[in-house]
Parts: C-alpha cells; sequence; structure tokens
C-alpha cells in the first residue's frame, strides 16, 4: 500500500474513531519521513491528549533528536520513563531508559 493511502485510510479511522490514540500513533510514524510538520503535530496532539499512550514516547522522542530539538527529545524520554514505571511496563521502561543513554552519549 501506498503512502498516500495509508495517510487517507488513517485519517478515515481518525474520523471514525478520533478518541483511538493509535490512529493518531500510526499516522505520525507515517509522516515522520515524508513531512516532518505533520509528524510533529500528530505527536505532540498524542503527548498532550493522550498523555498515557505509552508508545508515543520511544518514537516521539527519537523524532525530535532526529530534528535537533534535543530539549524536547530529552524531556520526552524523561517523561516516558517515568509513566512506563508507572504503568509497570518494564520491558518499556527499559527500551526507553536504552535509547535516552543512546541518546545522552551521542548529545553530550
Amino acid at each position: 500500500m501506498k503512502h498516500l493511502d495509508r495517510v487517507k485510510e488513517l485519517l478515515n479511522y481518525i474520523e471514525e474513531e478520533p478518541e483511538n490514540p493509535f490512529n493518531l500513533y500510526a499516522l505520525a510514524l507515517e509522516y515522520q519521513y515524508q513531512d516532518k510538520e505533520k509528524a510533529s503535530f500528530y505527536f505532540n496532539k498524542l503527548l498532550i491528549e493522550h498523555k498515557d499512550y505509552l508508545a508515543t514516547y520511544y518514537h516521539a522522542a527519537m523524532f525530535y533528536a532526529n530534528e535537533e530539538e534535543l530539549e524536547k527529545a530529552d524531556k520526552i524520554f524523561s517523561d516516558g520513563i517515568e509513566l512506563a514505571k508507572a504503568q509497570n511496563n518494564l520491558h518499556a521502561k527499559k527500551e526507553l531508559e536504552n535509547a535516552y543513554l543512546n541518546f545522552q552519549f551521542e548529545n553530550d
């Protein structure tokens, strides 16, 4: 399926289920390499409106790190690690901590 077809399908899903964070997440991931502004919009929307959607934090932090928005990436990593602890999701916590360590090492 082509990028534009997936985007169109995801936008339809968002219309049908506006409260489902997965659709916003999938759209942010779809846009992250094609349209940085839209990716940023959807990552921010998730971080504001769906703070408990843990999957967002890893990809949003990596996106902002790649965009050289280092303070924002740092905060997202930290917030994600705290959320993973609160949700007792040890796998996500470990993934976020490892990525955060690499991020800190690369941006020292």
